[in-house]
Formats: C-alpha cells, sequence, structure tokens
C-alpha cells in the first residue's frame, strides 16, 4: 500500500511533464519527466538501494555514524557519494541519502528524459533546459510557502535540499523551520542542508550564522527561514509565491 502523498506535492504545476511516484521500502520519489518512466525508475531505485543496504550490512558503521566514514574506491557510487559528500560537511554519511538517491535515479533517467526532477523528502535533482521555482516550506513560519527559489537552467544537474528542525522525520540538532541549499550536487546539497540546519539554534545568531557559511564554499545559496525571519546567502534568487 502506498503512503499518503506529501501535501506540498499536490501544490506541484509541472507544467508539460509527466508526473508519477514511486515507493521502494522507505524511499518515496515524485518524478516529473517527459514521458512516463516509471517502470525505469522503480528498476534504478531498487538497484541503488541494494547496493547502499549490501553496503551497509558489511560496514554498519556507515549508518550509524554522525561523523565521516571512510570508503573503499571500489564501494558502489552512491555510497561514495554519500561519503564524500559527509567528508565536505562534517556529517554522518546518511545526512545525504536522500539526496544520493534522488541524484542517482535523476541521472540514469535523464538519459531517456533530458528534463528530468527527482523529489525524495524534499530534497530534489533537477536537470532542465528551462527555469523553474522550487516553493520553500517551513512548516507553521508565516514565510512557509509565500517565497520560493528560481532555479536558472540546469543542464548538467542540480541539488535543491532542505532540512528542518521543527518539521518532518530527519534528524537535526538545529531549530531552523528550514534550511534550503542549492549545490552542483543533490547529495552534498543534502548534507551541507543538515550541517548549515545544525547551526541555527534558539539564540538565532545570525552573524555568526552568516560567518560560518564561508566553510561551505560548494555552496552556491542557502536560505533559512526561521519564524518570521530569513537570511538568504549566496548566488540564489528569492521569488514571492
Amino acid at each position: 500500500m502506498k503512503s499518503q502523498n506529501p501535501f506540498y506535492r499536490t501544490i506541484i504545476h509541472p507544467a508539460d511533464l509527466v508526473s508519477f511516484r514511486i515507493n521502494e521500502l522507505e524511499s518515496d520519489l515524485l518524478i516529473l519527466a517527459e514521458k512516463d518512466l516509471s517502470q525505469e525508475a522503480t528498476v534504478a531505485l531498487k538497484q541503488q538501494r541494494k547496493y547502499l543496504t549490501d553496503y551497509i550490512t558489511n560496514h554498519p558503521d556507515f549508518y550509524y555514524s554522525f561523523s565521516p566514514v571512510p570508503v573503499e574506491d571500489n564501494s558502489p557510487q552512491v555510497v561514495k557519494m554519500m561519503a564524500e559528500a559527509a567528508w565536505l560537511t562534517n556529517t554522518g554519511p546518511m545526512a545525504a541519502v536522500a539526496g544520493a538517491l534522488a541524484q542517482m535515479v535523476g541521472r540514469l533517467l535523464a538519459l531517456q528524459s533530458p528534463r528530468i526532477i527527482v523529489e525524495n523528502g524534499g530534497d530534489i535533482y533537477l536537470q532542465c533546459d528551462r527555469p523553474a521555482v522550487i516553493a520553500i516550506y517551513a512548516g507553521q513560519s508565516p514565510l512557509s510557502l509565500k517565497i520560493g527559489i528560481r532555479i536558472p537552467v540546469a543542464s548538467t544537474g542540480l541539488g535543491i535540499a532542505t532540512s528542518s528542525g521543527t518539521v518532518g522525520h530527519s534528524y537535526s540538532f538545529g531549530k531552523a523551520d528550514a534550511v534550503t541549499v542549492v549545490c552542483g550536487s543533490a547529495a552534498l546539497a543534502d548534507a551541507a542542508a543538515t550541517a548549515i540546519g545544525n547551526l541555527v539554534t534558539p539564540s538565532e545568531n545570525w552573524e555568526w550564522i552568516e560567518s560560518e557559511l564561508k566553510h561551505f564554499p560548494f555552496v552556491e545559496g542557502v536560505v533559512i527561514i526561521a519564524g518570521k525571519k530569513m537570511l538568504v546567502w549566496g548566488k540564489i534568487e528569492i521569488v514571492s509565491l
């Protein structure tokens, strides 16, 4: 039985793209493509999850660690992608799992659909030849779904990830309603959103948070929302919805 579709998916406007949803255990992906690739997407997701679960069976620390974990050169690509994201953001590898799976599936589907969007638990891999607007859901914040990020042409792929200390099931030490990161990699965006989200404490020292963002030079832009406050950093275009 399929789980209930997250409400934010009901406000997506896919234009002329075909929308379909696939599920495999904990993974629940919404995919927009030029044609229905649900069968191909299901095969790709199952394969990537098998690579990951087989690796975790033999390396349980990869799953449980909250710090970077070294991996072998012959590890599956999804594992190496998560490990690299963890090293760059000083998080555990699983902080990048949703983005990594979205990216691996998205890249495989892009071979058959040049325009592809894969959303996995709020983390997105986007490859498109035209601009798109990504809305930001920030729980009970009055800014929730009132602003979005305009994404320019991303023909080589882009990651957009959101972490929250007040919404969803993801583990976060922070108290932000939403931390949205735009990055060249969905796996890296996912891990960076977690790491940056951990910086947002109840004291909301925005000057200190902004100074810490220099440790994330691989990030193109960040939006942090906490209650009525918002911090925008980097090369990012905010639009009203």
